[in-house]
C-alpha cells in the first residue's frame, strides 16, 4: 500500500496546483491585444499522431532518465502565495483572434511544478513549440520575473471559453487534467495513467506529460485536440484527446502504452476525487456536506447498475468491482441542491461528474475505488481507475479507448431501473422502544427515484432487499416518501468487530428490481 503520510503530501500538492487552475484573473478575455507573434514560436516540425507512438515506442525501449528540473533554485521561490501573483498577460492569450479555436493562456511553472512542459500548436501537420518568455506573465511586485532565464519553460495550459467569461478545460501537473464541466466550476480531476496506486510493496508512480501538442477543431471555439507524450519510470505513451464542448464536454481518448517492467497494478482512465463527509454521517464542520463527488457509478459489462457512495474510512480502503468489457464508470456528484452543502464560495453543488465509457475490448479486470482518511477539504482522497485482471508485460503494448463525459448529469442515464439519490445512518431500532435498540446496529435509509418508480403510487409490496457479507439485517421495508416522487428504503444492521461490512440493497417488485444496486461499505466503528 502507498504510504499515506506521502500520499497526503501529493494531495496538497494536487491541491495547489488546482487552486492556480482556478484563479478567476486568467478567465478574462480582453477585447484589446494581439496574440503570440511566430517570433515567440519554434521553427515548424512535422508532426502526426503516429509518429507521436512510435517516438513513445522508442522511449519506452529505452532506461528512463527523469527529466531535470533546471532553476529549481528560482522557481522553489515561487510558492502558493507568489504563484497567486504571478499573471499570464491576457494580450498574449494564444489562439485569442481564431474564431475556430478555444483562446489558450499558459501556466507559470512554480515550487510545486518545476519541471517543464513543452507546449506546441499543431496547424496543417505542422507543430511549433511556444517559447517561454518572462514577458508572457505579469510578476507584480514579487520582482521574479527579473531574475528568470527566457528556458525556464511552462507547467501546462488552460483553454478558455470564447462566448463567455470562465475556464474550459486544463492540463497541468504530471499527467493530470479537469473540466469545468456545464456549471462553470472545477472540481474532480483525470489523469492519463495510475501506476502502482494501491499495490502492496510498492510505492506509486506519477508518469507526466512531458509534451503537449494543441490543435484547434472547428466548432466555434469549442473544439481542441491534444495530443500528449507520457514518460515515467515504469512506461511511456502516447495519448489523443478530442476535445469537444461547450456545456458538457465530452473527451474521446486513444491511449497507447508501452511499458519498461511488467505492471501488474496499472489504472486505466483514472478519476481523482475529495470527499470529507456527506448526509451519510456529518461531519465536523458547519457546512451540511463537503465533498466533489458523492459516489461511484457502474455499468456493468452484464448490464447491472451500481451505486457505491463514497466513504471516509478510518484507514486506507480499497475495494475491487469485477467485471468484463464495463460498460462505464465514474465518480459522480449526484446531489445538485445548494442548500445541502452552504458553500457559496467554491460551490460544491456545481461540481461536475466524469464518466468513463469504455470503447472495444477491455476484457477481464476490476473497476478499483481507493478511499484514504482525510480530515480536510483539501485533500483529494479519492481515486478510480480500471485495473486490467492481466499484467502488460516488459516490451508489450496496449491500447485503450473511452470517452471521458464531464457532465451535471449522467451521460447514460439509467432508464430501466431507479436511481439512489440520498444515504442516511442512524439509531437502530424503533423510535420510541428502546428495546430494540443495540450498541452496535445503525440504521440504514437509502432514497430511490426514477425509472419505474416515477408514477408508482404508494403500496406495500415493494421489497427492500439487503444482504450483509456479515452480521445481521432486521427489520427491512421500503415505502413511497409522502408528498414526494421518492421511494425509502429502511433496514437495520447488527455487526460487531471492527473490520468493514459489505452491503448491496435495491428495490424489487414482483420479483423485478426496481432500483439500481445500493453498494456501501459499513464501518462498525462509526
Amino acid at each position: 500500500m502507498p504510504d499515506a503520510g506521502i500520499d497526503r503530501d501529493r494531495r496538497r500538492l494536487l491541491q495547489a496546483i488546482a487552486a492556480l487552475a482556478a484563479s478567476p484573473w486568467a478567465a478574462l478575455l480582453p477585447a484589446v491585444g494581439a496574440a503570440a507573434t511566430p517570433s515567440a514560436l519554434g521553427p515548424a516540425q512535422p508532426f502526426t499522431f503516429e509518429a507521436l507512438r512510435r517516438r513513445a515506442r522508442d522511449l519506452a525501449a529505452r532506461p528512463y532518465q527523469a527529466a531535470p528540473a533546471p532553476h529549481s533554485d528560482l522557481l522553489d521561490a515561487i510558492d502558493y502565495d507568489a504563484s497567486q501573483r504571478i499573471r499570464y498577460r491576457p494580450e498574449a492569450t494564444l489562439w485569442r483572434d481564431k474564431p475556430s479555436a478555444p483562446p489558450l493562456q499558459l501556466f507559470h511553472p512554480g515550487r510545486h511544478a518545476q519541471r517543464p512542459v513543452g507546449i506546441h500548436l499543431v496547424s496543417d501537420g505542422q507543430a511549433r513549440r511556444v517559447r517561454f518568455d518572462p514577458a508572457l506573465f505579469d510578476y507584480g511586485a514579487t520582482g521574479i520575473g527579473e531574475r528568470l532565464p527566457e528556458g525556464v519553460g511552462f507547467a501546462g495550459f488552460r483553454a478558455l471559453h470564447r462566448d463567455r467569461p470562465g475556464d474550459w478545460l486544463a492540463f497541468q501537473g504530471a499527467s493530470y487534467f479537469r473540466a469545468a464541466g456545464p456549471l462553470d466550476q472545477y472540481g474532480l480531476s483525470a489523469r492519463g495513467i495510475a501506476v502502482d496506486t494501491a499495490t502492496p510493496g510498492r510505492n506509486e508512480e506519477f508518469p507526466r506529460f512531458t509534451d503537449l501538442w494543441l490543435e484547434p477543431g472547428q466548432n466555434e471555439g469549442h473544439a481542441l485536440t491534444v495530443h500528449a507524450l507520457l514518460d515515467g519510470p515504469s512506461l511511456a505513451g502516447a495519448y489523443r484527446f478530442h476535445c469537444s464542448g461547450p456545456g458538457a464536454t465530452r473527451m474521446d481518448v486513444r491511449a497507447e502504452l508501452f511499458p519498461r517492467r511488467e505492471i501488474t497494478g496499472l489504472g486505466i482512465a483514472p478519476l481523482t476525487s475529495m470527499f470529507w463527509y456527506g448526509e451519510t454521517h456529518g461531519g465536523p464542520d458547519w457546512r451540511p456536506e463537503i465533498h466533489d463527488s458523492d459516489g461511484l457509478a457502474l455499468w456493468t459489462g452484464s448490464g447491472e447498475r451500481l451505486w457505491r457512495p463514497l466513504n471516509n474510512p478510518p484507514r486506507l480502503q480499497t475495494s475491487a468491482f469485477r467485471d468484463r468489457n464495463p460498460r462505464g464508470f465514474g465518480l459522480m456528484q449526484r446531489d445538485r441542491v445548494f442548500s445541502h452543502y452552504q458553500d457559496d464560495g467554491v460551490f460544491y453543488d456545481r461540481r461536475p461528474s466524469a464518466w468513463v465509457a469504455p470503447r472495444g475490448d477491455w476484457g477481464e479486470g476490476v473497476v478499483e475505488l481507493v478511499e484514504i482518511p482525510t480530515d480536510d477539504e483539501i485533500y483529494d482522497n479519492i481515486v478510480c481507475y480500471w485495473r486490467p485482471a492481466e499484467p502488460i508485460p516488459a516490451g508489450g503494448h496496449r491500447r485503450y479507448d473511452y470517452h471521458l463525459h464531464w457532465v451535471a448529469e449522467h451521460p447514460d442515464p439509467p432508464e430501466a431501473v431507479g436511481r439512489a439519490r440520498a444515504t442516511r445512518s442512524g439509531r437502530a431500532g424503533r423510535p420510541g422502544q428502546p428495546e430494540t435498540y443495540h450498541p452496535n446496529g445503525v440504521k440504514y435509509v437509502v432514497d430511490f427515484e426514477g425509472g419505474p418508480l416515477a408514477g408508482l403510487e404508494q403500496r406495500f409490496d415493494v421489497e427492500m432487499v439487503v444482504t450483509a457479507s456479515r452480521g445481521e439485517v432486521r427489520r427491512p421495508y421500503a415505502l413511497k416518501v409522502v408528498d414526494t416522487p421518492y421511494w425509502r428504503g429502511a433496514f437495520d444492521l447488527i455487526a460487531e468487530g471492527a473490520e468493514p461490512v459489505e452491503l448491496r440493497a435495491f428495490l424489487r417488485l414482483d420479483g423485478r428490481a426496481l432500483t439500481e444496486t445500493w453498494a456501501y461499505q459499513h464501518w462498525p466503528a462509526r
